[in-house]
This record gives structure tokens, sequence and C-alpha cells, in this order.
């Protein structure tokens, strides 16, 4: 670890609770700040960097470079990191509020929003945040089983998770080999009879949040057809007018309108893209057998799809926070400037940042500004917000005594050094551990 010792003026001390974009942009934003003696973030799983490692397809390892300029902080002597840490679990807010001055939650979104439609709790349907948690790796996540045998799975959703999701189930497992994602993973997907993925959105192409290129990497999969009706490619007045306006749409459509002109080539899997349709049941007894669409406009017609898997990609939603007041409409912290607020009144020394503070939106690159908003709030406040009555290492050494694995940094460095091990054979990206026992077991002999 680089050291960085640099004078504090005031000797503050802060808690961050979750160690992903919007936590680590926050950390960074305070130690810059010199108002901070010490910076300390708590991290659920042992591992940093939140959706980026947990989040981001393991086809695209470039989007995670950026952990190099989100690990920055932790090269000050004043930043420490606890990763398996939970809150609530191992530590309660009210001890973090007695140690440190600040205490902000930037622990993001791990629920899914539901269809609220007939047979959506059948084995076979879940949410594509269960799905992504499995495939990346993340060592809470429940153990995904494919049904089996596997023929096809409806994807709902019109945003880059839903392609993510798609393209994932539909691409040559063997390709995945040299990607981050854990082997057994790779093995259920190798091992998987799947011939026929369909993507459904409920509005049309031009409204569609795909970024164009994800769209485009579809056409690039090797063995895979993208089969798209041209009759739902039909663009109203509203529609051209949202092609004219945004380049985005209009790339969207031209791409579209590529695929639909296509003769099949014959591959052995398919992606189909419906638009203008949302789901009206899911049909099975003990299990996902179909689903119906209706239309969401005239011009397209009601489906019936066959599919073994049925995976809900319409938008995160967060969970409540013990000890912190909740919206549940909107499945946010309620704050103002960042500052947490109940009935009204701000809880004192409470903040929260991320998509825990505004909802699932944007790309990793929005939590840097929003950091930054919610870092000028806690430095105005420090004026007048009072001491902790503990310090830190008071905490530090309580949880050291406590039944629990704490991971500090050199221990995620340890870590780190050994999924990179795991990788090399393969001539790929490190390989994710995703299993809790197998972590602790790979940290405690490297640290010998």
């Amino acid at each position: 670890m680089v050291t960085t010792d640099r004078p504090r003026t005031t000797g503050r001390t802060a808690a961050i609770i979750g160690a992903g974009p919007a936590g680590l942009y926050l950390l960074a934003n305070l130690l810059e700040s010199d108002a901070f003696r010490r910076v300390d973030v708590f991290e659920a799983v042992p591992a940093p960097f939140g959706l980026v490692r947990y989040g981001v397809a393991p086809d695209h390892p470039k989007t995670r470079t950026i952990t190099r300029v989100l690990a920055a902080g932790f090269e000050y002597t004043d930043a420490h990191y606890f990763g398996n840490v939970m809150v609530g679990r191992d530590v309660m807010l009210d001890e973090l509020r007695h140690h440190y001055d600040v205490v902000v939650f930037s622990t993001g979104m791990r629920g899914d929003r539901t269809l609220g439609i007939p047979g959506e709790d059948l084995p076979g349907s879940i949410g594509a945040s269960e799905l992504v948690a499995w495939y990346t790796g993340h060592p809470d996540a429940p153990k995904v089983s494919l049904p089996d045998p596997l023929r096809s799975a409806v994807v709902i959703g019109a945003g880059n998770v839903a392609l993510d999701v798609a393209r994932i189930l539909a691409r040559d497992p063997a390709s995945l080999r040299g990607t981050s994602m854990p082997r057994p993973v790779v093995d259920a997907l190798a091992a998987s009879t799947l011939t026929d993925v369909h993507l459904v959105a409920r509005r049309g192409p031009a409204q569609a949040k795909f970024t164009s290129p994800e769209l485009r990497e579809l056409g690039k999969l090797d063995a895979v057809d993208v089969v798209v009706d041209s009759g739902d490619l039909v663009l109203d007045d509203a529609d051209q007018a949202e092609v004219e306006s945004r380049r985005q749409a209009a790339t969207t459509v031209k791409v579209l309108h590529e695929w639909s002109e296509r003769s099949p080539s014959g591959a052995p899997r398919r992606i189909h893209l419906h638009f203008w349709r949302r789901p009206l049941r899911v049909h099975g007894d003990a299990a996902v057998t179909g689903v119906d669409l209706e239309p969401t406009r005239d011009t397209a017609k009601p489906l019936q799809l066959s599919a073994e898997l049925l995976i809900r990609a319409i938008g995160y939603r967060g969970r409540p926070v013990e000890g912190l007041p909740f919206d549940d409409e909107r499945g946010i912290v309620p704050s103002v400037e960042g500052r947490v607020v109940d009935d009204g009144q701000q809880l004192r020394g409470v903040y929260v940042t991320g998509w825990l503070r505004r909802g699932p939106t944007g790309v990793i690159g929005t939590n840097r500004p929003d950091a930054g908003e919610v870092a000028a709030s806690i430095l105005g406040d420090l004026a007048h917000l009072p001491r902790a009555a503990g310090e830190p290492e008071e905490l530090e050494a309580s949880l050291a005594g406590r039944e629990m694995h704490r991971l500090s940094w050199e221990d995620w460095h340890r870590l780190e050094s050994y999924e990179a091990e795991l990788g090399r054979p393969h001539g790929g990206d490190p390989i994710v551990v995703d299993d809790l026992e197998t972590v602790l077991r790979v940290v405690e002999r490297a640290a010998r």
C-alpha cells in the first residue's frame, strides 16, 4: 500500500457503508478535503467495488478497469477497509454513530422490481439481479439452478441489463472460459440446451434504453442469429421525432432494421427482439412453461412464447436499511442534498449517496458528481456537527474480539492475487471466487 501522510486540520472521522463506486468516490472526496483524520469503509462481502465487480458482465473486462481509480482512496493511511462486515449483523448503526462523527450509506440496490402478473412467482421466474449476481460470483447470491431441459428464455426489459443477460445466455459458453466468470457457472451454461432467448420491450425501438455498443454486440456473437420482426419497427410521428432528436434512438432503429433484413444463417442459438409488448401472465403449474404477451399499441400482435426461464430486467429496487427511514414507493432513503431526513427532520450526522439516494439511474461515472454533492454537504455541516462520543479505534478493537472474519485492504490484495493465479492458466482474466469459505481460507493461508 502507498502511504500518504498529510496533516489533518479538524481530525474528524467518518464511516462509509458500502464499497461500491458511490462509496469509494465519496472516500476520495473526504480524504482530499483534509478535514478527516480517519475514514473507514464497511462492506458486507469480502471484496470491494460493488456492481463494478458483481454487476458488470464478465465478458466486459474493460469496464472493470475503473477499479484502479476507485481504489485510489486506500493509498492514504487514514483510510481503512472492513470487508465482510455487515452493518445490522456484525455492527449496528447505533455503534457507528457512537464512534464516528459522520456515517454515510452507499449500499446501492440489490432487489428487483416485480411485474405484478399471475405466475410471476413460479420456479424458473427470477429477477435479473439474482441471475447477474450468480454469473458474476457474488458470494451472497443464491446459486441459480437453470431449468433442465432449458430450450427457451424470456427476458423482460429494454435496457443494458436486459442485453447483458440475453447475451450471456446466448453466447458460446466456451468463449466465457477466459473471463472472470466462476467456473461452476460456466459449466452450468455449457450444460444448458438453450436455443432461443426472447427479449421483450414494453415500448418501441426509439424509446429503448440500450446503448449502441451493447446493442451492436449482439450482432457480433458467434453462432447466434438476431431475429427482429420488421413490423415492430414501424414508426409513428412521435417515434420519428425521437429518432431525429436523439442519436442513440436513430442508431438503435438503424441497427434493428439491418437485422430485420437479414436471412437466418441457421445458427444453433437465436436472440429474438420483441417491441410494443408486455407480459400478461406466466404459464406453468410446478414451474414456468411460457408467457403471454399483450400488445401495448395497435400495430403489435399478441404473442405466446414457450419458455422454461423468465427473467425480469425492469429495474433495481432498494431495500430498507435498519435504523433509516425508507421511501417504499421509490425504493430509496429520503434525503436532502444527501442528508438523511425522517419526517422532514435531518438525522444528524447520517448521509446517503449513490443509488440509495437517487434511485438506479446513470452509469458508473454518474456516482462521481453525486459523491461530490454529498461531500459538499458533509463538509458544510462539520462546523456545527458535534463530535462522536467514541473513537473508531475503540470500535475496531471491539470488532476484533467478535465472531466474525474482517478482511483488511491487504487481505483484499491477497484474494485479488489468488484470483489472478486462477485465471493465468486460461490466459484470461482473474476468476472470481464465489464461495465465502474459500475466500476466508485463501486469505488466511496467504497471510501466514
